[in-house]
C-alpha cells in the first residue's frame, strides 16, 4: 500500500508529502515545481516522466547499441493474432505446430488412395501373370450348364521350375516326356449358397477315354492333356466343367513355403522312401518338400490310392486356411510371394481370371470332402484299376448338378490312416 496520495501525479498539483509525514531530500519529485524540469521529466505539457534510453532493459543482449533499441520496453507476444486467430503452433507455443483435423484427413485419405492404386496394380499384374490354355471347348455330347459352377482341379506331375538337385532332394526323379495327373478334383460351389464339395476322382479310375477306350483317368491327361482330361471327367461325371486349374510340383514347393509352412496332425510315423517322406508322429508344419511328400505317398497304405486322395484333401484344406488367414492376407512378406509363387505356376482356361480363383480359395477352407464311390478293386491289362459304383456316383453326381445337399451316406470325408 503507497503513502502517496491518490492525485500527486495530477497537473497543476504542487509539492505533495506523504501522507503523515514530510518529503525528504532525497525525493526527486519534491525537488521538481510543477510545470518545470529536465527534459524528459513531467511537466504541463508531459503528464508522465520520460526515461532515458539507458533505463530500459536490453532485450538482446548488452552489445546492442542504443540507436536500436525500442522507445518502450519490450512487451510479451500476443496470445491471439490479429482477428482473434491463434498464432502457428498454438496460444503461447511459439515455433510448434499442430496438425490440424483438415490437413489429418488429407493425410490418411492420401495414404489410402496410395494403398488401393498399390492393391489394384497387384491384382492386375497377378492376373496377367496366370497361364492360361484354351482346355474347356465345346463337343458333341458335352454336358449342359446345370445349377452352381464346377471346376476341375488337378495336380500333375510336372518338374517346372524344380533344377535336378531339387528333383533329387524332393525324389521326384526327372522329368519325363507326356505329363500325368496323381490329383483329379471336382470342385462343386452351388449357386444356392450352401456348402462348397469336394471330390477326388482317384487316378486309377477305370473309365471311358474318347478315342482311345477304356482306361485308368489319369491316361487321359498322358494322352492329350487337360483338354482331354476334361471331357473324359465330363463325360463321366455328367457335370459340366466351368473352370479348369493346374499346378505341378514345382509351384506346390513354392506356394506352401511361401506361406511359411503347413500346419498337420500325424496320427502314425510316416517314412515313404518313393515319395521322400519322413515325418514323424505329432502335430507339426510341414514345409514344401515335406508336403510335397506327404501328397504323393501311397505305398504305405493297404488302401493306396484311396487314403492318397484324402491326404490330398486334408492337405488342401490346411494350405488353403493358411493363405487365407489373416497372418498371410495381412503380412506382405507372405501373402505377396505366395501369390506371385500361385500365379506363376497355375495353369487356367481362358475363361478365368484372378477374382474366381481367390472365390475358389475362401471355398476350399472348409468343404464337403468324398471321393467317387467305389465298388471295387480290379487287375486288369492296364494294371490295378478302381470300378465306380455307378448307381451311387450318378447319385452324388446328379445331386450336384441340381445344387441339391449330398446325402451323408456318400460322403465319406477325409481322415488319415492309422
Amino acid at each position: 500500500m503507497s503513502d502517496w496520495p491518490d492525485d500527486w501525479f495530477r497537473k497543476g498539483s504542487g509539492p505533495s508529502q506523504p501522507a503523515g509525514g514530510s518529503a525528504g531530500p532525497a525525493d526527486p519529485t519534491v525537488q521538481v515545481p510543477a510545470g518545470g524540469g529536465r527534459p524528459g521529466e513531467a511537466g504541463p505539457d508531459r503528464p508522465y516522466r520520460e526515461y532515458p534510453p539507458s533505463a530500459y532493459p536490453r532485450a538482446d543482449g548488452p552489445g546492442e547499441p542504443d540507436a536500436a533499441r525500442p522507445a518502450w520496453p519490450t512487451q510479451p507476444p500476443s496470445r491471439s493474432a490479429p482477428g482473434g486467430a491463434v498464432p502457428p503452433g498454438g496460444a503461447g507455443v511459439p515455433g510448434r505446430r499442430m496438425l490440424r483435423p483438415r490437413k489429418i484427413i488429407a493425410i490418411i485419405c492420401a495414404v489410402l488412395a496410395l494403398l488401393i492404386v498399390a492393391v489394384a496394380g497387384l491384382y492386375f499384374y497377378l492376373n496377367s501373370q496366370l497361364t492360361r490354355r484354351n482346355v474347356l471347348v465345346d463337343y458333341a455330347g458335352r454336358p449342359v450348364a446345370a445349377a452352381g459352377q464346377n471346376w476341375l482341379i488337378t495336380g500333375s506331375d510336372s518338374r517346372q521350375g524344380l533344377t535336378a538337385r531339387q528333383e533329387r532332394q524332393l525324389a521326384t526323379g526327372h522329368d519325363i516326356g507326356g505329363h500325368r495327373s496323381d490329383t483329379i478334383l471336382v470342385l462343386h460351389m452351388p449357386a444356392n449358397g450352401g456348402p462348397a464339395v469336394l471330390i477326388s476322382l482317384p487316378r486309377d479310375s477305370y473309365v471311358s477315354i474318347p478315342g482311345f477306350g477304356m482306361n485308368k483317368i489319369n491316361a487321359a491327361f498322358a494322352f492329350g492333356g487337360p483338354r482331354l482330361l476334361a471331357e473324359t471327367v465330363q463325360n463321366n461325371t455328367g457335370l459340366r466343367i466351368d473352370h479348369y486349374m493346374q499346378i505341378g510340383f514345382g509351384g506346390f514347393v513354392h506356394v506352401v513355403d511361401a506361406v511359411g509352412g503347413v500346419d498337420i496332425c500325424i496320427k502314425q510315423p510316416l517314412r515313404d522312401p518313393a515319395a521322400g517322406l519322413n515325418l514323424k508322429r505329432g502335430c507339426q508344419t510341414l514345409d514344401g518338400a515335406q508336403a510335397l511328400g506327404f501328397v504323393r505317398s501311397r505305398h504305405l497304405f493297404a488302401n493306396q490310392d484311396l487314403q492318397r486322395v484324402q491326404d490330398q484333401r486334408l492337405l488342401m484344406k490346411a494350405l488353403l486356411r493358411k493363405m487365407t488367414s489373416p497372418g498371410v492376407i495381412l503380412n506382405p512378406f507372405s501373402s505377396i510371394p505366395a501369390s506371385l509363387g500361385v500365379a506363376d505356376t497355375l495353369t487356367v482356361d481362358k475363361g478365368t481370371s484372378l477374382y474366381q480363383l481367390i472365390r475358389v480359395a475362401f471355398a476350399l477352407r472348409s468343404p464337403q470332402t468324398t471321393t467317387v464311390p467305389i465298388a471295387t478293386g480290379e487287375v486288369l491289362a492296364v494294371g490295378d484299376v478302381l470300378i465306380w459304383d455307378h448307381a451311387k456316383a450318378t447319385e452324388l453326381f446328379g445331386d450336384l448338378k441340381a445344387d441339391r445337399a449330398v446325402p451323408k451316406s456318400l460322403l465319406t470325408g477325409s481322415k488319415q490312416a492309422g
